[in-house]
């Protein structure tokens, strides 16, 4: 996808490693820079009991950014969010011209 205007994210690919004792630590993340753009969308308020808000964007990076696996983190660049990624990310492809314009990543944010 071609925008004219595209925000910066950084991807937080994280690796674990494990311990003497065999419990997973997670080891500092790699950022790698993308392009694209944030669509907002709506977000659940949960009210009983506690104050949690569940946000639930959508980013479209750019062609050639690098596509985040499901285990990662998105740092969006304009605001210094950070999101989990939601799901497995997935690569458009035009079946009419063979291109691939980038990805689709859908992103969930908890607070509260």
């Amino acid at each position: 996808m071609i925008f004219a205007h595209p925000e910066s994210f950084t991807i937080l690919s994280s690796t674990v490693t494990q311990d003497g004792y065999g419990n997973d630590v997670p080891g500092t993340p790699t950022e790698t820079p993308a392009t694209g753009a944030f669509a907002p969308a709506g977000s659940t308020e949960l009210i009983q009991g506690q104050d949690t808000v569940i946000a639930n964007p959508t980013v479209y990076l750019t062609d050639g950014s690098p596509v985040p696996k499901a285990t990662d983190k998105i740092r969006r660049e304009a605001t210094g969010e950070t999101f989990l990624v939601d799901g497995q990310p997935l690569v458009f492809h035009n079946p009419f011209t063979g291109d691939e314009p980038g990805a689709v990543v859908r992103l969930e944010r908890v607070t509260g």
